[in-house]
């Protein structure tokens, strides 16, 4: 009589297991685990067998599980604090789609830079939550006490457009003093001499990048800016308006141009110019920094510098997650820096004078 064939695991609503994958792609639950894991040092042929039995099982690894069971928690931390929502969202949607790759997950968490124990915060955090890795967003990044806060939790990190601290962590960036230069050239090739500028937070050293790559332009060109022309923003849409009320205080005596830079920003400039009449372009042509989504959105649409914030949060987890694969010491782990493109998006808010 022959004995009964061995059953298939069942694909039903039932919760299937890591056994269950192991019994249908006929390998070790440790393989499993290895390919659950993006772990290298597997066999295509069975990396896809694996893949194959786990799709038709409908299986999920356990988080909870997978880090009891391990020395990583599949945890990336995203530590940030920054007024502007798209940024914060594009910066959410790199890491996330970059960590699911590797069956990882975000914890996003903002802080307060300006809050005195900012750096009792970020080491309570460390302590109460494992996390593999940290990515630390502007101002973060470039604060001595976080970075302390970080190190001294022993949690590997990387920063996002740094500005202080040189060497002291990996690191992805994009030039932003060559973007506000070629975007200042963009305006000075039209025709414009007078061009007003609005700086963003003082805290952050990318407004400091973009205003030396204003300066520099204009320096160039012999058309340095009275400190008129000058005005303090915050990144935010409120302070874009202030500093448009600031611009615009003598009406017969309007720049013909005004950078703000950040697109948050001239879109207070371009809301302020609206309330007293003043057209743009025509009469003011107003450009931005970062291609956030409302520079389609207002009228007339935005020129900008595209900053690839997605793909620069991305480029972090990647390499966070790259170190996190290597071997656990990784003593000559060499990616530490990586530079993105940007790009000049002519659109209808500026025009030739």
């Amino acid at each position: 009589m022959k004995a009964p064939a061995a059953k298939e695991p069942s694909v039903s609503s039932a919760v299937s297991t890591i056994n269950d994958v192991a019994r249908l792609a006929g390998v070790s639950i440790k393989t499993v685990s290895r390919v659950m894991n993006d772990e290298p040092n597997v066999r295509e042929e069975t990396r896809t067998k694996v893949k194959e039995a786990a799709a038709r099982l409908h299986y999920r690894p356990n988080l909870l599980a997978r880090s009891l069971a391990g020395s990583r928690s599949f945890l990336i931390g995203l530590l940030y604090d920054n007024p502007s929502s798209s940024y914060v969202i594009d910066l959410q949607q790199g890491v996330i789609e970059r960590c699911r790759q590797s069956g990882y997950h975000v914890l996003s968490e903002p802080q307060d830079s300006l809050a005195p124990d900012i750096g009792r915060a970020i080491a309570s955090l460390l302590a109460t939550i494992r996390l593999d890795g940290v990515i630390l967003t502007p101002p973060l990044c470039d604060m001595a006490v976080v970075l302390d806060a970080v190190e001294a939790a022993g949690v590997p990190y990387v920063r996002v457009s740094p500005s202080l601290f040189p060497g002291r962590s990996a690191l992805v960036e994009m030039d932003d003093t060559q973007a506000a230069y070629e975007m200042t050239q963009f305006l000075l090739a039209r025709g414009h001499r007078d061009i007003g500028f609005v700086r963003g937070h003082p805290e952050h050293g990318s407004s400091h990048r973009r205003y030396d790559g204003f300066i520099k332009a204009m320096h160039e060109a012999g058309a340095e800016p009275h400190s008129r022309r000058i005005a303090q923003g915050f990144n935010s849409f409120a302070s874009g308006l202030e500093a448009a009320k600031a611009l615009f205080m003598d009406a017969g005596n309007l720049p013909t141009a005004i950078f703000a830079s950040n697109d948050e920003m001239a879109f207070g400039v371009m809301a302020y110019a609206q309330q007293t009449g003043v057209r743009v372009p025509d009469q003011v042509s107003v450009v931005g920094f970062d291609d956030t989504p409302g520079s389609m959105i207002i009228w007339p649409h935005l020129t900008t510098i595209r900053q690839p914030v997605t793909d620069l949060a991305y480029a972090a987890a990647d390499m966070l997650l790259s170190r996190a694969s290597a071997d656990e010491d990784a003593p000559n782990f060499s990616d530490t820096r990586r530079e993105l493109p940007f790009e000049l998006v002519m659109r209808e808010s500026a025009k030739a004078v």
